[in-house]
């Protein structure tokens, strides 16, 4: 049996709503769409579309849309978790 683990995100509870209606039209869950993400990343091994910072490209303008309250607590969150996780073993 496949080991399960769960992902907690934060994020705007409209957008939260409004993808969930999108993916349920598509007949799948938005908990489907990340897992498929997640798929498509390792596949890919990388993002599975084009991300740029040149907010004229199409892509680049993903950053508009950041919630930068959430992003500047998150920076850093996978090396503090290290660091506790480590702290606790020693």
């Amino acid at each position: 049996m496949a080991k399960q683990a769960t992902l907690q995100v934060r994020m705007d509870a409209d957008l939260k709503e409004k993808a969930e209606a999108l993916y349920r039209e598509m007949g799948t869950s938005l908990a489907e769409a990340v897992r498929i993400f997640a798929k498509q990343s390792v596949q890919q091994n990388g993002m599975p579309f084009v991300m740029t910072a040149n907010r004229k490209n199409t892509y680049g303008r993903l950053s508009a849309y950041a919630n930068s309250t959430l992003t500047d607590q998150e920076e850093g969150a996978m090396e503090r978790a290290m660091i506790k996780k480590h702290e606790k073993t020693d």
